[in-house]
């Protein structure tokens, strides 16, 4: 089992001051043996405190990362899953799925993380899994009306199992989504469970330090 913390548009200090707290108090370190961060971190304090959730971070560069160090996109592979991570700014119109599709299938990947609209999105497609984790932060985006629901996931691989945990905070607590997806010729449609509001998430190449 590999667990794998997706995360994004944070926008610290620029839109907001931090993480929320109760998001804080479930990304202990420990637990989590990989981070994908679809970008806009946009400060160095941020980035680090990534690293102290798990040593094995990877970031792409967001459109309001300063940084040219971070790449505009990174593969790794959890055999026999592929992952491709974007922040999602290369997709026309922003978060189409055949404009996805076509970026999968560009960078042969099996699962395509992307981010960019601050909005949670999960959905499978000709056998290949996408997932936008939303904004961590519920960072302001004119893109939509109101609020973002701040969020993130957590991705148990296990084989070509691949099972999302979307944690968002709404009306002040922690609710977490169960995602479903297998790698198969003819792989079902994700099945969804919700539960109730929770207080622990569920058991379960870095980038060199020096990115600023």
């Amino acid at each position: 089992m590999v667990l794998v913390l997706i995360i994004g548009d944070l926008h610290i200090p620029h839109r907001t001051h931090d993480l929320p707290a109760k998001f804080k108090k479930l990304l202990v370190p420990g637990k989590i043996q990989q981070i994908l961060c679809t970008g806009n971190v946009c400060d160095k304090e941020t980035y680090e405190y990534l690293r102290t959730i798990s040593p094995d971070v990877n970031v792409v560069r967001g459109d309001f990362d300063e940084t040219s160090n971070f790449p505009l996109s990174i593969t790794v592979v959890h055999n026999p899953i592929k992952i491709g991570v974007i922040h999602g700014h290369q997709s026309v119109p922003v978060g189409d799925l055949d404009s996805l599709d076509a970026i999968a299938r560009q960078m042969d990947v099996d699962v395509l993380v992307s981010g960019h609209t601050h909005t949670f999105q999960a959905r499978e497609h000709d056998n290949r899994f996408f997932v936008n984790p939303g904004s961590a932060t519920g960072a302001w985006t004119g893109a939509i009306p109101g609020d973002p629901t701040p969020s993130f996931a957590l991705m148990d691989i296990q084989g070509p199992a691949v099972v999302t945990y979307v944690y968002q905070l709404i009306d002040g607590e922690v609710r977490v989504e169960k995602i479903e997806w297998r790698k198969e010729d003819d792989a079902p449609l994700p099945t969804r469970n919700t539960s109730q509001p929770v207080s622990s998430p569920t058991p379960g190449s870095p980038q060199p330090a020096g990115v600023w």
